[in-house]
């Protein structure tokens, strides 16, 4: 890699100020300390400091690998389901895999072209270095997204979140809302017919010439959608090939669903690297599990024919649908997340209950953690506001008794 240090370091000054190529000054920075930690040090007077090799990019690209087992897993979930629709009974590894490769990467590519396009266009007319922040979620986007969903549906999501949900804020830091999970409302909101149909999370057709048809007609629904649709007590959920699904289906991940979100054994495996390194709060992803539970336990002891869902145990709510995703990889996000400890216990707590609440109590949306993150996103400023004030008074209130007594 050193001849391409030297390389960059020998046309550094052709991006400089007054450099012919000025103008790209912020690509080239964006591609220099992707690839290289930066040694420039903050400018100070005097004092100490303390600089260490992880900056920003660096945490983004821990947490593209803590998602890659789930990004992995659901390459082989997508060949997988597409061979049960078609009929197959024999399911060779490589294949599957290959075929979940090409349904997804033209998604990946499109995700990152232009959301990562956006953000050039906007470094470069405000003069300032590119926002690291897209690395994330330029591949939570397909993730999180039908396999089915169109390039050009995925295309004018990603720009409109971008636009609205981050660079209007004033870019990576600032932005109020996941905006992954912004990218995921507007296509449901704005394309509800492509986001929740009973085809849409299943791909049906060959992927660049690859892999066998299904049967014209083909349609299959998620659990959480199946049992939305339930009529009386008596819950079955079954797979493309009309089996029935169990919770170890769900544990593992072999069901329809959001191309990355189905596989709890994989969304731990992130989860344990993400809190090995610090980057994400237990104290949400505990607290959030401990709220979903706890609503859980209460639907289910309360349940009723009108809302199907509440049949579901509390174990089930945990491992079916994106909740467990949702939990570990959007509830956490540092920037839209509280800051404060008490804060986060709250935070999460309150999402577990609100995504139980909505995919039990409405049977028109079977999926509530986007809407859950997405609302206490809203709440979070207030919540940590609230835990500061809360501090501020009770030592206020020692101060008071402190100065009376003497």
């Amino acid at each position: 890699m050193k001849p391409l240090k030297k390389t960059l370091d020998r046309i550094r000054p052709h991006f400089e100020e007054g450099g012919k190529l000025h103008a790209f000054r912020s690509v080239y920075d964006g591609f220099d300390t992707f690839l290289y930690t930066p040694n420039e040090t903050a400018k100070r007077s005097g004092g100490t400091q303390i600089h260490d090799s992880i900056d920003s990019k660096r945490t983004m690209i821990i947490v593209v690998l803590a998602l890659m087992p789930c990004f992995i897993f659901g390459m082989y979930n997508t060949g997988y389901q597409h061979w049960l629709a078609c009929g197959e009974t024999s399911f060779p590894f490589w294949p599957l895999l290959f075929y979940g490769f090409l349904a997804i990467i033209p998604k990946v590519v499109v995700s990152y072209v232009v959301g990562l396009g956006i953000e050039f266009i906007v470094a470069q007319w405000k003069k300032e270095e590119i926002q690291e922040g897209f690395l994330v979620t330029g591949i939570l986007v397909p993730m999180i997204c039908p396999v089915e969903t169109p390039l050009w549906m995925l295309a004018v999501a990603v720009a409109f979140a971008v636009i609205f949900a981050k660079e209007v804020f004033g870019g990576t830091g600032y932005n109020v809302f996941n905006v992954a999970l912004i990218t995921r409302a507007f296509l449901f909101f704005a394309y509800p017919a492509q986001m929740s149909g009973d085809h849409v999370f299943v791909a049906a057709g060959k992927q660049f010439g690859f892999g066998p048809v299904a049967p014209d007609g083909f349609s299959c629904a998620t659990p959480l959608g199946q049992i939305a649709t339930t009529v009386g007590d008596k819950l079955e959920i079954l797979g493309v090939n009309g089996e029935p699904l169990t919770w170890m289906d769900a544990f593992v991940g072999l069901i329809p669903g959001s191309f990355g979100e189905t596989s709890v054994v994989c969304i731990i495996a992130g989860m344990l690297l993400l809190l090995a390194t610090g980057i994400a709060s237990w104290r949400i992803i505990l607290s959030a599990l401990v709220g979903g539970w706890g609503m859980a336990w209460l639907a289910h002891v309360c349940c009723t024919p009108t809302y199907p869902a509440s049949y579901l145990t509390p174990w089930d709510q945990l491992v079916f649908g994106g909740f467990a995703f949702a939990v570990v990889f959007m509830a956490t996000d540092p920037v839209t997340s509280c800051r404060t400890n008490v804060g986060k216990w709250i935070y999460g707590f309150l999402i577990g209950v609100i995504a139980v609440l909505i995919r039990t109590y409405n049977n028109g949306y079977p999926e509530g953690a986007m809407l859950a993150v997405l609302l206490m996103n809203a709440f979070a400023p207030l919540i940590d506001w609230c835990v500061v004030q809360s501090n501020i008074n009770r030592r206020m209130k020692r101060l008071t008794a402190k100065t009376q007594q003497q």
